[in-house]
Parts: structure tokens; C-alpha cells; sequence
């Protein structure tokens, strides 16, 4: 579907499914240099199984208009004001990376806005390496090449996608190498800056799920401790042998995780 977000053309996979009004809304954030198709199996099962479903892309990415906005606080902004757009009163949050920042810190200053948050491979502070920002800015092919190497675990490089006949780094090497310039730059800018994470997950008031890899080495686990530690109402799920990729590496495992998390108890 397409929207309008300040006064940016916006696209958000919807499932292949028209949204009703009655139904509960999901809104899925994907991360640096990415777009809504990382969603694919997590957002069409649930617009399958009675939600209403929005991936979008950021500004900037994909076929949304813009620039990307090279800030975690003006995503969390650009996000309610996609909400507002999409006439969501409120919806559940699901990001990963760069996006689970955006919606942490929307679920913080938006709290009527947010029923419940998932963080998938999340770490407050998330740091971003000085080689990696300076190929970035310079728009250099090694900047994907690096993020395509540390995003996977050491087996998955090697193979062993559980979509048969799909080639799981060649894949995220074609999504990035599809970014605008300066694009990637600006991603990585908002993840090394974001200093409010802590103080963010003192204020989220709903539920909240964290789905950390246990191979990550883009966002350790360990950088998600203190996060886990410092939100009230919080689970965690560990996949073991999973990087960064996780959507990719184990989709059923995180699709799992979300369908545990977001179906409510009454729900068959």
C-alpha cells in the first residue's frame, strides 16, 4: 500500500491483504540498509492469521521517498507519524537492528500509541565500527561486504539456508547494493548515536520481547543485557547458532517467537 508521511511518498507490504478495521495492527521496522521485504514470512503469516499488517520502508529505502533520516528519535517520530497516516490509533511494533531502536524509543515517548514491542537484535549502545562508518560515508562496496559477513553466523556462509534454492548472503548483498548513496551512512550514523536506550526502556509501560542470536556479532548479546535488565515487563528469546540475519538465518524460529508473543491468549 501507499501512504503519505510527511509529505513523502511511503510503502508498506501489507501480506498481499487489505486491511479491515476491526483487526489488531503490526507494524514491521526492518534495519540499516534494508527494506520490508526482510519481512516476508513474519509479515504474511500474520496478515494470513486475522492482523492487520504494515512493513515498511523507511524514508529513504526501498520504494519509500525521502532521505533516510540519520536518527533513531526522528524514526521513532516518522513512525508514529506513519500510524497517523495508516489511521492506526495503535499497533504493536516489531523492529529489528536500527529499527529496534526506532521502536524502543517510539514505545518510550509514545506510549498511547504502542501496545507492545518486539526487539530483534537489539543493543543499547549499539556500536558501529570506525572502518565500517568511514566506507560507508565514502559509498564503498566493502561497507556492504563487511555488514554481509558479520550480519551471518559462520555456518550460514557456508550454506545451509532453510529455503531451498535460496542464497542467503548473495540475497542481502543484492538488497543493499540496491541503497541510495549515503543511505547506508546515515543508518549507521543513527545506530552509533543513539545514546537514550537505557532511559528509553525505564519508560516502555507494554509488554516487550527480545529475540537476541546467540552468533551475533553486529549486536552481541551481551550488549542487550543491561537493555533486558532495565525494561519491567520483558522476555527473552536466545537463538542459538544465529547472527545478525536473523529473519533469514531462522525464519520459522523468529516467526515463533512473534506468533508466541503477539497472538493474544484468547486467540485460537
Amino acid at each position: 500500500m501507499r501512504f503519505r508521511v510527511g509529505g513523502e511518498a511511503v510503502y508498506a507490504y501489507t501480506g498481499s491483504r487489505a486491511p479491515e478495521p476491526a483487526r489488531q495492527a503490526i507494524v514491521f521496522v526492518h534495519g540499516a540498509a534494508n527494506d520490508h521485504s526482510v519481512w516476508a514470512l513474519q509479515s504474511r503469516y500474520f496478515a494470513y492469521h486475522d492482523r492487520n499488517v504494515y512493513a515498511v520502508d523507511l524514508p529513504g529505502h526501498g520504494r519509500s521517498g525521502g532521505g533516510a533520516t540519520g536518527s533513531v528519535e526522528a524514526l521513532s517520530d516518522w513512525i508514529v507519524a506513519f500510524l497517523d497516516a495508516a489511521d492506526l490509533g495503535s499497533a504493536a511494533l516489531v523492529g529489528h537492528s536500527l529499527g529496534s531502536l526506532a521502536v524502543l524509543e517510539a514505545a518510550a515517548r509514545f506510549p498511547e500509541r504502542v501496545t507492545r514491542i518486539a526487539l530483534l537484535g537489539p543493543a543499547v549502545p549499539m556500536a558501529v565500527s570506525d572502518m565500517l562508518l568511514a566506507a560507508a560515508q565514502a559509498d564503498e562496496h566493502v561497507a556492504l561486504e563487511l555488514i554481509d559477513g558479520w550480519s551471518h553466523s559462520a555456518q550460514r556462509r557456508l550454506g545451509g539456508n532453510p529455503w531451498p534454492g535460496v542464497w542467503m548472503t548473495g540475497n542481502a548483498m543484492r538488497l543493499m547494493e540496491r541503497g541510495r548513496p549515503g543511505m547506508l551512512f546515515a543508518d549507521l550514523t543513527a545506530c552509533r548515536d543513539y545514546a537514550n536506550g537505557l532511559r528509553a526502556a525505564e519508560n516502555v509501560r507494554c509488554p516487550t520481547l527480545l529475540v537476541l542470536g546467540a552468533r551475533d556479532v553486529m549486536a552481541p548479546p551481551s550488549a542487550a543485557r543491561v537493555l533486558a535488565e532495565t525494561l519491567a515487563d520483558v522476555r527473552v528469546d536466545n537463538l542459538p547458532e544465529c547472527g545478525h540475519a536473523m529473519m533469514s538465518e531462522q525464519p520459522d524460529a523468529v516467526l515463533d517467537a512473534l506468533r508466541e508473543f503477539l497472538t493474544p491468549a484468547d486467540s485460537p
